[in-house]
């Protein structure tokens, strides 16, 4: 029997449509307001703590944190649905993304209840930001290769080392630091690894910015001094950071940031279409086709995650063609419009799209690393 890469999507729940209804009147709203104006990748590049601190109030942040933990116990699905909204308006929600997709799923998974008690209720408030700590100058997609060394000391360990392209660590409060704490065994890699919840003002911490072509800071490299993090801030068991990096990734990969980055372009270049500024191309339904079929894709992982599965795999073929077809909407549309759009809206979400085009495909993952790990997951390596 063949491997399946991506698991059925279950039937559209019509108890979901009036949630998404009702996140679109509050999107208009905002807009409307001018609180924000749509844009191209927003997710990274649009930190807007008083947006995210609204969109908490109504309920839309944490949500499947359990109510005990200031969560509001909601299901994979119906998080799954608000993210979407926010992402196909291109909505500010890059100080809780990372708080929300993976740091409070990782807590519930692997936290001791004193971690679930001190990070989740800011989690679910808006108020508590989180950056990923695991690439490092020479160990992207290849984890196994960290060179950041966590040394045990009286009370705790002192983590010395690099991490690199750590989008919004200059925002964040903290983040979880992967580190080998035990010495390379060359015939096992991924053994001797562990997970640390790092706080970004601890003493030997120095985040420094890295620009990028636009001249906007999102990225950053974090350097770590012997920078100690007490006992009670591991992230699970000690020596199995590999495993919850592994499941941690699931969360990063699957969801719908993954091809809605560039949506607000294919949306533009579509109204383009009917107000006779924008060509018809047959390029433009290719990629509406692309994007419901990857819609369906996202939809059956975020279901196999609320099942509590492994989707390290249906994760990594999400990630693979949805970062592709991101990238192909924004060639789509300088090569149709260009930055001289007779809409200089559009004209700027083309100039944006293009700009944050060359990263969609690296973070998160090379393409060329997950091919090898759906490879592994279908047994042909």
């Amino acid at each position: 029997m063949s491997t399946r890469l991506v698991p059925r999507a279950e039937a559209p729940d019509p108890a979901l449509a009036e949630l998404r209804a009702q996140v679109r009147v509050f999107l208009r709203e905002q807009i409307d307001a001018g609180v924000f104006t749509p844009g191209i990748d927003t997710w990274l590049t649009q930190w807007n703590v008083d947006f995210t601190r609204a969109l908490a109030a109504k309920g839309w942040v944490g949500m499947t944190i359990p109510i005990e933990y200031g969560g509001h116990g909601r299901t994979f699905m119906e998080r799954f649905v608000v993210t979407e909204e926010l992402l196909a308006v291109g909505a500010p929600v890059a100080a809780q993304w990372v708080a929300d997709r993976q740091a409070a799923p990782s807590l519930l998974k692997y936290g001791t209840e004193a971690q679930k008690q001190r990070f989740l209720p800011g989690i679910a408030a808006g108020e508590i930001c989180w950056a990923i700590g695991m690439s490092e100058p020479e160990s992207g997609s290849d984890l196994a290769s960290v060179k950041t060394r966590a040394v045990q000391v009286d009370g705790g360990w002192k983590i010395t080392g690099t991490k690199l392209w750590t989008s919004g660590a200059h925002h964040a409060d903290a983040f979880f630091g992967l580190a080998r704490s035990a010495p390379l065994d060359p015939a096992h890699r991924h053994d001797g690894l562990s997970q640390f919840i790092v706080l970004l003002d601890s003493p030997g911490v120095t985040i420094r910015p890295i620009l990028s072509m636009s001249g906007d800071h999102h990225f950053n490299e974090v350097l770590l001094e012997d920078v100690f993090v007490p006992d009670d801030l591991v992230l699970g068991a000690v020596g199995s950071g590999w495993e919850q990096v592994t499941s941690e990734l699931g969360f990063e990969r699957s969801g719908p940031e993954r091809f809605l980055s560039t949506f607000g372009v294919l949306e533009g270049l579509v109204r383009g279409v009917g107000a006779g500024t924008v060509e018809a191309d047959t390029g433009l339904g290719a990629a509406i086709a692309r994007i419901a079929g990857l819609h369906r894709m996202s939809t059956a992982v975020s279901e196999s995650l609320e099942r509590g599965e492994n989707a390290e795999l249906a994760a990594s073929v999400v990630k693979v063609l949805g970062t592709k077809t991101e990238g192909d909407i924004a060639d789509l549309a300088d090569e149709l419009a260009g930055y001289t759009a007779g809409d200089e809206y559009l004209a700027k979400l083309i100039r944006a799209g293009v700009m944050q085009r060359p990263g969609f495909t690296l973070r998160g993952g090379t393409s060329e690393i997950l091919r090898g790990v759906i490879a592994r997951g279908l047994g042909l390596r």
